[in-house]
């Protein structure tokens, strides 16, 4: 007897489960948001950091107005060289995906922490709108003094290594 019952309310808890599972997925927009960022160096001296971020709506349903603004970038330590930090869509299909890019050019020299951006979109069934967050970006260490290149030393490092490993006999 309590072991039917066991079975019973066994069966009961993973039904309430699957049920609640396929409720919470629901026919509603899922975003997720990728924010990239990479620095170049160029022969003046300046560095620019290129940013990219890739949204993608792994939802059953469509995003509509969506938005995206990234204010982590200091308008004291950083210039805005193409593109804007801001950008809107009209809408974002079930599965589909949008990307945006800007470059900046650097006017500090230090480590620097991006925020995420912030995506806003509407859902018809909804009045509020809804909010979503990117990927944090890797610290950056901008303008850092970098020691000048040895192009040749592997080679060196190769050459040494095969000279050591001859024996004459």
């Amino acid at each position: 007897m309590a072991t039917l019952m066991t079975n019973l309310l066994l069966t009961a808890c993973i039904a309430l489960f699957l049920v609640s599972a396929a409720t919470a997925v629901g026919d509603s927009p899922f975003i997720i948001a990728h924010k990239k960022a990479s620095l170049t160096r160029l022969k003046s001296g300046a560095e620019r950091v290129s940013v990219s971020i890739d949204i993608y709506n792994q939802g059953f349903s469509t995003a509509y107005d969506l938005s995206l603004v990234d204010y982590g970038w200091p308008q004291d330590a950083f210039d805005v060289i193409s593109g804007n930090i801001s950008q809107s869509w009209e809408k974002l299909d079930a599965g589909g995906i949008l990307s945006h890019s800007f470059e900046l050019e650097a006017k500090k020299q230090g480590m620097f922490y991006g925020a995420p951006a912030v995506i806003t979109f509407r859902i018809p069934t909804k009045a509020a709108l809804q909010e979503a967050y990117s990927t944090s970006i890797l610290p950056l260490d901008v303008l850092a003094e970098i020691p000048p290149e040895k192009k040749f030393e592997w080679v060196s490092f190769v050459y040494n290594n095969n000279k050591q490993g001859i024996q004459r006999y």
